[in-house]
């Protein structure tokens, strides 16, 4: 029986997709930047258990999520290189459009109001995801009413009234800020 032994480098190269290089290069970023952060967003207690620190769980998280963004960084590059890096890069990025729906979504809901602010985005939402019939809208615009209800009415989340239900008379203006 052969045993081949294998470099370092072969043990690491993977067939990959073209733009992984770039996608590991940005999490090992990201991890190393969360490592750098730990002192300043956490705390350790002095007297306290060392399992009993509120910096512990973060810190051990933080610490894996970086060792392995930096093994999959370390595989990515030394793994043969695939054609069409950009264009794969370019497809990924394409999603933040959805993370500007959800950040004018944020803005607006102290303004306009949960109920309301919900309702257009999810019906926007659908319309721009390629749902334009009108029983596609009015399911999306059902289903905005019933999260809502949900998650103010029966779960009870505290979500900031919106600023327009502030010229509503006093005894619908108390229920929207209550369940809507």
């Amino acid at each position: 029986m052969i045993v081949k032994i294998k470099t370092l480098k072969q043990l690491f190269q993977r067939n990959r997709r073209p733009g992984n290089l770039f996608f590991a290069g940005v999490f090992l970023a990201l991890a190393l930047f969360l490592l750098v952060q730990i002192p300043h967003q956490t705390v350790w207690k002095s007297g306290a258990k060392w399992s009993a620190q509120p910096a512990l769980w973060p810190a051990i998280s933080i610490v894996g999520m970086t060792l392995f963004a930096s093994l999959n960084w370390t595989s990515a590059f030394v793994s043969p290189k695939i054609a069409g890096r950009w264009k794969e890069i370019s497809f990924w990025l394409l999603s933040l459009e959805y993370v500007a729906w959800f950040m004018v979504y944020v803005a607006l809901v102290p303004k306009a109001g949960y109920l309301p602010t919900t309702i257009v985005f999810a019906v926007l939402l659908a319309m721009r995801t390629g749902y334009r019939t009108k029983k596609m809208l009015v399911c999306a615009a059902l289903t905005a009413v019933v999260v809502v209800v949900v998650f103010k009415a029966f779960l009870q989340v505290k979500v900031p009234g919106g600023q327009v239900y502030e010229y509503l008379p006093d005894a619908l203006r108390s229920f929207m800020l209550t369940y809507l």
